[in-house]
């Protein structure tokens, strides 16, 4: 049996996890199992859809790959960015020479912020209780 070729990429960003498999083909995206014309389907947002591509974009090898996305965790906004950077790390995988454009675009490193902790005593992480005189 003919062995596929794929390139791997995991992305993370808040509380989304992202694997993105990327194969030689014409541009299809199945996000979850499910099959997408493009990636807007998924990202309702038009911003965040822009932001999971921007790597494919940046590079020229937009409509070069068939995009397999497992993507949970999170809500669209941290998915998106955790495809970003999943799709990233997958195109280093196919041409280590795209690391360089990647790196000056910023594309290769995980976004650390992450939502705070709620402390005792407090309504949210910094919101203290509202201060009554009487």
């Amino acid at each position: 049996m003919a062995e596929i070729i794929g390139y791997h990429g995991t992305g993370r960003r808040k509380t989304a996890v992202a694997r993105v498999y990327l194969r030689p083909g014409t541009g299809k995206v199945k996000i979850n199992g499910k099959e997408y014309k493009d990636i807007n389907e998924y990202f309702k947002n038009v911003a965040w859809a822009k932001h999971a591509i921007e790597p494919l974009v940046v590079t020229n090898t937009l409509g070069k790959f068939d995009l397999l996305i497992r993507v949970n965790g999170g809500g669209l906004s941290g998915q998106a960015g955790a495809v970003r950077l999943g799709i990233a790390r997958a195109l280093v995988h196919f041409d280590g020479t795209l690391r360089s454009v990647l790196k000056k675009h910023k594309m290769l490193t995980r976004d650390p912020r992450m939502v705070e902790r709620k402390k005792y005593g407090l309504r949210k992480a910094r919101r203290a209780p509202q201060y009554s005189k009487r």
